[in-house]
C-alpha cells in the first residue's frame, strides 16, 4: 500500500463490499510498526481466525482500530521478481502508475462462503484472477506488513507469502489493470522510488535476506496452476517505461 491521503471510494459497490478486519488491539498488541516483521506470524494467524470478522469496506477504510487483512503474495523466479504496474483500469485510484510487488487483495465473504479457511480461499482466487502459471506453486508465509506512517497504511495488515516460482512462467492476466515482468533485484533497485511504499519494504527486506522460508512454517498454501484463458492472454505484458 503507498503512503499519502486516500480518496474516496470509487463506487458504493466497493463501500459496501465486506472485508475480512481484525481488532488493531488483537492483532497488534504492542502497537504498529514501519516495515516487515518475522516473528508473531502463527500468533497473527490464530488472532485472525479467532477475532476476524467482516465489515464493509466503506466503515473501516479510515478507521485504524480495524486492520483490513491483505494476503500479498511475491513472485521469486529464478531470473527475479514479478514486478507490475497499475495501470488506470485498475480499481485503485491511489495505486495507478505505481509499481508493485504483491499479488492480493482484500478477503470477502464470498472467500469464506466457500467453506475452509478464508485466507486461503481469498489467496487462491486473487491469485487467479491476477496471474497467469501453468504449474501448481507453493506459497509461504515469511513476514507481517505495517506502515503506519501513512492513513491508508494504518487501515491494513499485510501477510507477506513468498511464491517460489522456479523456472515457470508466471505473468499478469488482468493486463487491462496491469502490466507486469520479471525484474533481477539488481535492475528494480533503479526504480526503487517507483514502488508503493508496502512494496519497498517488501524489497529491502527481501535483499536484506530476511525473507527467507523457514523449516516449518505457519502458513503454507498450495497454488493451483492459473491457466490463460486464450492463448494470447498467455504473453506477458512489459512495464512501460
Amino acid at each position: 500500500m503507498p503512503a499519502g491521503t486516500r480518496p474516496p471510494l470509487r463506487s458504493a459497490a466497493a463501500a459496501r463490499e465486506a472485508v475480512l478486519v481484525v481488532p488493531r488491539a488483537r492483532v497488534l498488541p504492542g502497537g504498529g510498526w514501519h516495515g516487515v516483521r518475522t516473528t508473531g506470524l502463527r500468533q497473527a494467524l490464530e488472532t485472525i481466525a479467532a477475532c476476524g470478522e467482516f465489515r464493509p469496506r466503506g466503515e473501516v477504510e479510515e478507521e485504524p482500530s480495524w486492520q483490513q487483512v491483505i494476503p500479498h503474495m511475491v513472485v521469486r523466479t529464478d531470473h527475479g521478481l514479478l514486478v507490475m504496474r497499475r495501470l488506470t483500469a485498475s480499481s485503485e485510484a491511489r495505486l495507478h502508475h505505481q509499481l508493485t510487488l504483491g499479488v492480493g487483495g482484500h478477503i470477502n465473504r464470498a472467500d469464506a462462503a466457500r467453506g475452509g479457511d478464508p485466507l486461503t480461499a481469498g489467496a487462491v482466487r486473487e491469485w487467479q484472477e491476477e496471474v497467469l502459471c501453468p504449474v501448481a506453486l507453493a506459497a509461504t508465509l515469511v513476514g507481517l506488513l505495517k506502515d503506519d506512517t501513512a492513513p491508508v497504511g494504518r487501515v491494513h495488515l499485510g501477510l507477506v507469502l513468498l511464491v517460489e516460482a522456479g523456472a515457470a512462467p508466471v505473468a499478469v492476466r488482468e493486463r487491462r489493470k496491469l502490466a507486469g515482468e520479471v525484474l533481477a533485484p539488481a535492475a528494480l533497485r533503479s526504480r526503487y522510488l517507483q514502488l508503493e511504499s508496502w512494496s519497498q519494504l517488501v524489497y529491502d527486506a527481501l535483499v536484506a535476506g530476511e525473507l527467507e522460508p523457514p523449516p516449518e512454517p505457519a502458513w503454507r498454501l498450495q497454488l493451483p496452476p492459473a491457466a490463460a484463458e486464450t492463448s494470447a492472454s498467455a504473453h506477458p505484458s512489459t512495464l512501460p517505461g
